[in-house]
Formats: C-alpha cells, structure tokens, sequence
C-alpha cells in the first residue's frame, strides 16, 4: 500500500507540473543522463561483455572523460558472434590489447552524432583512425565497415552525460586489406593489378592514403587494347603511358557514392580532371563515356568504385 501511495504521488507531482508548464507546443524536456558512456554501459546487462573489453583495452578512463562521444556498442551477442568468426575464446580476444584497442576505438567517434544527425552514406572517421559508412537501408540503419561486414543500429540515442551510444548487433573491424590487395583478392581486377605492378604504383597504392580508386575491370582493359590497338604486353611495357593512366583514376581522399560531386570537375593524382553525372557516368578528358558498375568497396586505406571502360587523359 505505501510502494502505491508513493507512485500516486508521484503521478501527481508530474500532472501539476504539466499544469503549471505552458502551453501544448513546449518540448517535452529530454530526461536527465545518468553517467557517462561507460556507466551508462556497465548498468545495461547486455553491454557486459563490451565493458568487459574497455577495461581490459584501459579505455574506461578515457570513455569516462568529457568527451563528447558517440559509441556504437555491440552488444554480448555481437561479441559472441565475433569470437566464432575469429576463431577466438574470449579470454584470447581479452588478452591481445593492441587488437582490442583497434576494434574498440573504431567504434567511436569524437563527438555527439544522434541518429537524426548521422551523415548517411558518407565517410564517418572514428577515433581508430579509420572510416566507416551508415546508409539508411529500408526501416533498418546499417553500418558498414572496412571490411565490407555489416551491422545493424538496434537501439539509438542512448544518452550519456558524455555523449551518446547507439547498440549494434555486430562488432565492427577497421580494414585488414589496402586497396592493392582488395583488388588482388578479385579476379575481375588481375590487369589493373599486373599494370599498377608494372608503373611501381604497388607502394604508393598501399600506403595510408587515402585514395579513391576508379578501377576498370579485365573486360574494360581489353577493350582498351582493341581501341588503342596494342597488346596487353605493349600496353605494360609502357612505363609512362600507364603510370599517367592510372594515376588519372586516382583521387586522393575519401569519396563514397553519396559524396561524388555530381557534374563538377575532379581533380585526381595525375593532375586532369574528369567530371561524374547524376547517373554515374564519368566523361574523361578525350569526352569518352565510363560506367561507375559498383561503389563503395571500403578499404584499409580508401575505397574502390568498379568502372566498365578505362578512362584516359588528355592526349
């Protein structure tokens, strides 16, 4: 009878402070966070195993800072998952600090993104160093990482004194692969990869960027030996030809889909421009027409848009 008496007052309480509020077009005002990022975490049964992982990694002082922060937290289901994908036991994941470190940074960022506010299908750089993307996917909000792994926002705007965290049910991971060895892994790229080793562009190419590379597929090269009416081995064999080829589709920088700037000049590595249009077609210097064919192959170091046709510079 007294827990009932003390709700009703309670009730009460707010109704008369509602009375007193003004009129039906003030904001509910937003309740009050109770702790930081990592409080707020260790008081939610199902972010044990994540906590878990920031003590371990000796990053609940920094969590537990002015921040602000945004955390996408994964949840003990998506640790569970991760270790089966690893081949890992939990203590071995617990006791490798510098990979845990890594995985756990990259899901944070250095300020406070609330869902209205996330910058759909852009790059998002997180305090690992790295870069993700967020596209909203039908009703669902879905994570991208460098791996090209998705995970999905479950929950969001969890409030914190320090920031915000929003619950995933997969744990991210930044990059494994540079972008040489991305498209080394997929056969439809063997010629790019044979012409970025015969201009030496293997180094650079592999190095911290970032790039944004428009790769032509083996289809797209061999229509650019009957155009240009060479074999494959003169075509490679031809140091600064192919060096100024592919240099010209090379950006530097991060540029997803959504960040092309449509009809505008784009300046790459070797120094022309080509130009992209709201279909995503590139006209090249010589008014030469390339599909983009596939977008947002994230990297390590940058990401890959997949074109039909070579693009070249001017003559």
């Amino acid at each position: 009878m007294l827990d009932w008496l003390k709700k009703m007052a309670a009730v009460a309480a707010v109704v008369m402070v509602s009375a007193c509020g003004g009129g039906d077009d003030d904001p509910a005002p937003a309740p009050t966070p109770v702790g930081n990022v990592v409080e707020v975490a260790q008081a939610n049964a199902d972010f044990s195993i994540l906590v878990e992982a920031v003590t371990a990694a000796d990053l609940g002082a920094t969590l537990s800072g002015p921040g602000p922060f945004t955390v996408f937290a994964p949840t003990n289901a998506a640790f569970a998952a991760l270790l089966t994908e690893l081949g890992l036991t939990k203590a071995q994941l617990l006791a490798n600090k510098p990979l845990l470190t890594a995985v756990l940074t990259y899901h944070v960022l250095p300020s406070r993104v609330f869902k209205a506010g996330i910058p759909l299908g852009e790059h998002i750089t997180t305090v690992q160093g790295g870069f993700f993307k967020i596209d909203a996917v039908g009703n669902a909000v879905v994570i991208t990482d460098e791996r090209n792994r998705s995970s999905n926002v479950v929950a969001t705007d969890i409030r914190a004194n320090n920031g915000i965290i929003h619950a995933i049910d997969k744990v991210l991971l930044p990059g494994d692969k540079n972008i040489v060895q991305t498209a080394s892994a997929l056969p439809d790229f063997s010629i790019l990869v044979e012409a970025v080793v015969a201009a030496n562009l293997g180094g650079t190419l592999s190095g911290p960027g970032p790039f944004t590379v428009f790769a032509p597929t083996n289809a797209a090269f061999a229509s650019l030996l009957t155009e240009l009416g060479i074999s494959k081995a003169a075509l490679l064999a031809n140091t600064a030809l192919l060096t100024k080829v592919l240099t010209y589709h090379v950006v530097p920088g991060v540029v997803l889909k959504a960040e092309v700037p449509v009809g505008a000049p784009i300046t790459t590595v070797e120094g022309e421009t080509f130009s992209v249009s709201a279909a995503l077609a590139i006209t090249d210097k010589r008014s030469r027409v390339s599909n983009i064919t596939a977008t947002d192959v994230l990297t390590s170091n940058g990401v890959i848009h997949v074109v039909d046709k070579v693009i070249l510079p001017a003559p």
